[in-house]
């Protein structure tokens, strides 16, 4: 049996045991399970799932269902999916969505469902929270930029890289990704003389690995799933040899578990990300122990979608307990009790958030390496506490640069 079919046995068989009169908690879980980002899709469910299991599928005698509604990275296809769940299913919140486009349109969608709460996947764009935030929606996890602090001055000064060519996907999570790694990088000194935008799912990068400059000194790869996989599989195959500088989701676990001779490019190369596979902190190890026995068809760890989609979900039972399961008045109780809200991440740090209900993270500065079984994993090379959605910065200066795009920023 399929171990996510096997997990909603549980949550089932969990249920069953609660007294008919107790009440029900609907949670709708948006993920991507079709095209490039499959893979990462499938573990995030597994991670909301856990963090159900972990509760035996209930909350102070409040029985807690699942469902799962599948989108494909699209924008449309994360706000149909969230209005099927909300008008036909009837639940109560919604964790999700996984990509950072699909985020923006659940931003906006939940100011129009005032009484369902939205709590964020792994969608990590940084206006989701920054700019035209929403008063049901909350991201435990942080954004893409937040992700990437402590890369660009490591690169520079640690790598000794002067010269940095960027690929990566053209949408709002590579575009926040790029702007985290480069407002260190390009303050320090460094260049980045060229980008290159690719479409989600394309599969010939030929024209991309033939452009990239011979003068530079590495390319900052900012790819996910099998995007990342062809791109790295087709470099390899004519020969590239720049250093790789990885994007959180590049070199995340699903990507290091992929077969193939592409994977020596990354040995060595350095990258951010608020999830270390191979971390060694006490609640890193009870976590994945968690995660690998009740998913041993998943990944060799979890991967940084089971960690965001874990915390969303905890978060949301932590406060469904804080507030004996109250969800009255539009959920008033249980959303200050999620903004108010602290808790142990497992990576060790303390979740809470900021005034637009983001997460503020502790972020890991990693570098990929082989393992003695010969598979790839993530070691710590330095840990950033505290990284808040304004990378540290005056907000007044902070949000007068304007929103991340492909052009913005920039250091030729």
């Amino acid at each position: 049996m399929n171990k996510l079919k096997l997990a909603a046995s549980v949550l089932a068989l969990s249920a069953m045991s609660v007294p008919a009169s107790a009440e029900e908690v609907k949670i709708g879980v948006i993920s991507i399970l079709e095209g490039a980002f499959a893979a990462l899709g499938q573990d995030g469910i597994r991670g909301a799932e856990l963090a159900v299991l972990e509760v035996g599928g209930e909350v102070d005698g409040n029985k807690v269902e699942v469902i799962t509604m599948s989108s494909d990275a699209s924008p449309d296809s994360a706000v149909n999916a969230a209005r099927k769940l909300i008008e036909q299913d009837g639940v109560d919140m919604i964790v999700g969505p996984l990509s950072g486009s699909e985020g923006l349109a659940l931003r906006d969608l939940s100011k129009s469902y005032p009484a369902v709460t939205f709590l964020n996947g792994s969608s990590a764009a940084q206006d989701t929270t920054l700019r035209d935030s929403s008063d049901n929606f909350f991201r435990f996890g942080g954004d893409g930029a937040q992700w990437m602090v402590g890369v660009g001055d490591y690169a520079y000064n640690d790598m000794g890289y002067k010269s940095v060519a960027v690929i990566a996907e053209d949408y709002s999570f590579p575009y926040t990704q790029v702007l985290g790694f480069m407002t260190e990088f390009c303050s320090a000194g460094g260049k980045v003389p060229e980008k290159f935008w690719t479409p989600i799912g394309n599969k010939d990068y030929s024209s991309v690995v033939y452009s990239i400059p011979q003068d530079v000194d590495a390319i900052f790869v900012a790819l996910g799933g099998a995007d990342a996989v062809n791109f790295l599989t087709q470099y390899s195959q004519a020969g590239g040899d720049k250093p790789i500088i990885g994007g959180s989701i590049t070199i995340d676990q699903s990507i290091l578990d992929s077969k193939g001779p592409f994977k020596k490019l990354l040995v060595g190369a350095p990258a951010g990300t608020p999830t270390v596979s191979d971390y060694d902190g006490e609640e890193w190890s009870a976590f994945s122990a968690s995660y690998t026995e009740a998913f041993p068809d998943g990944f060799s760890a979890p991967s940084i979608f089971a960690h965001h989609y874990y915390m969303s979900a905890k978060a949301a039972m932590l406060a469904l307990d804080a507030v004996d399961g109250d969800l009255s008045n539009d959920q008033a109780a249980f959303r200050a009790a999620l903004t108010d809200l602290t808790f142990v991440t497992p990576t060790g740090g303390t979740m809470r958030l900021d005034k637009n209900r983001n997460g503020i993270v502790d972020n890991f500065v990693t570098e990929v390496y082989e393992r003695e079984d010969g598979s790839l994993g993530n070691r710590v090379v330095k840990v950033v506490r505290d990284v808040d959605q304004l990378l540290g910065q005056d907000e007044a200066t902070f949000l007068a640069s304007g929103p991340v795009s492909r052009d913005n920023p920039s250091c030729p």
